[in-house]
């Protein structure tokens, strides 16, 4: 029987097939309410008040969510989060960085760095991918580069300050809004929208400390040379008037913030967290106790409670079981591409109901069976 033949019962289908890691399920809700404000908000300037009340209500309650203490600050600009990478290579790295690198995401600010002009060559921890490596304090390092989760691999690690010295920077793209964490710990926790809430991507947030602060303002004034798009002392100073320095996509502003009202509405980060690793415990129990499947991460510790990655025994294609499960609905299950793993990849974000992952299961197991016949 070829995979795309196969046709999964309707009892075992999730409600919603969508558990792509990014860009992620978006709420029906949230779609519906960016149809009612279209026709005043759509095609509006983002330099006045319709779409700055957005952006407004957008940076307030990400300060909530999070718990922001006073002096932290919420910036936003265009370009998703590798635009960020290059404009936190100018505008926060003094002379050099750490970063821990242990999958495809964390190793590309790496890069983007090892080719900056104006800081020096960053110092690397690498880790094979399934777990991650750990800090190491380091006189000469300014910024510590950390992954809150890696999205290629499904590992999740804690965000710690490895030294009293140094800004902490935390790579959150995946993790923010599903992973809960303490702002003391981090000086600038940055992330997309299309992940845990639950909107397009194109644009980049940083919760910002004020030692952060310091940083951005004292090397925006300085005498290096900065590109305006990258200048985070120009997207700062933008932030603060509830704007970013040139147009963002208005429907991707609109999203995120249904989604988080929507979570804040539900009891802020810790529901949204805890609805993820209910999710999550569904997945990895399911896999612990299976003959075909067995989850990468090998220590539980590591594992991703928003991004489970999913090994297949030998004798299953993956790619078989991610097309059967897309010709009944269910979609974007398939590993990381450069991987190069026999796996499944399922997103577990808040946006993502606990019962359609566990339908989810049922639906992989149906495939399995049918594949194996």
């Amino acid at each position: 029987m070829r995979a795309t033949d196969i046709v999964i019962p309707e009892r075992l289908r999730p409600a919603d097939g969508r558990f792509g890691s990014g860009p992620s399920k978006v709420r029906p809700e949230a779609v519906a309410a960016l149809a009612a404000d279209a026709p005043t908000y759509l095609g509006t300037s983002h330099r006045r008040e319709g779409v700055r009340a957005v952006v407004r209500r957008l940076r307030a309650g990400l300060a909530e969510l999070f718990a922001l203490p006073d002096g932290y600050e919420v910036v936003l600009g265009v370009g998703g989060t590798t635009v960020l990478w290059d404009a936190l290579a100018f505008s926060l790295i003094e002379r050099r960085s750490q970063h821990l690198v242990f999958g495809e995401f964390s190793g590309r600010f790496a890069e983007a760095v090892a080719l900056s002009t104006v800081v020096q060559e960053p110092d690397v921890i690498a880790s094979e991918p399934g777990t991650h490596p750990l800090p190491q304090a380091r006189d000469d390092v300014d910024v510590y580069a950390l992954t809150h989760n890696e999205t290629s691999t499904g590992v999740a690690m804690p965000v710690v300050r490895p030294a009293p010295r140094g800004l902490v920077a935390v790579d959150a793209t995946s993790a923010a809004g599903g992973i809960e964490v303490d702002p003391r710990d981090f000086d600038v926790y940055y992330f997309a929208p299309q992940k845990c809430f639950a909107s397009d991507g194109g644009l980049w947030l940083a919760l910002c400390s004020p030692a952060a602060v310091e940083r951005i303002e004292r090397i925006g004034d300085g005498d290096r040379y900065i590109p305006p798009s990258l200048d985070l002392l120009i997207a700062l100073e933008n932030s603060r008037r509830d704007q970013t320095y040139n147009t963002p996509a208005l429907a991707t502003l609109h999203l995120m913030l249904s989604q988080l009202e929507w979570i804040l509405g539900n009891g802020g980060l810790a529901w949204a967290a805890d609805r993820c690793r209910t999710s999550a415990a569904t997945v990895y129990d399911w896999a612990e106790s299976h003959e075909l499947v067995t989850p990468f991460v090998a220590d539980p510790a590591q594992r991703s409670p928003v991004v489970a990655t999913l090994d297949l025994d030998p004798a299953v294609a993956a790619a078989d079981v991610c097309a059967a499960l897309r010709a009944n609905g269910i979609v974007d299950t398939e590993a990381y591409r450069k991987l190069g793993r026999n796996q499944l990849r399922v997103a577990m974000y808040p946006a993502i109901e606990p019962e359609d992952v566990r339908a989810l299961t049922a639906c992989i197991d149906y495939v399995l069976a049918q594949l194996s016949a």
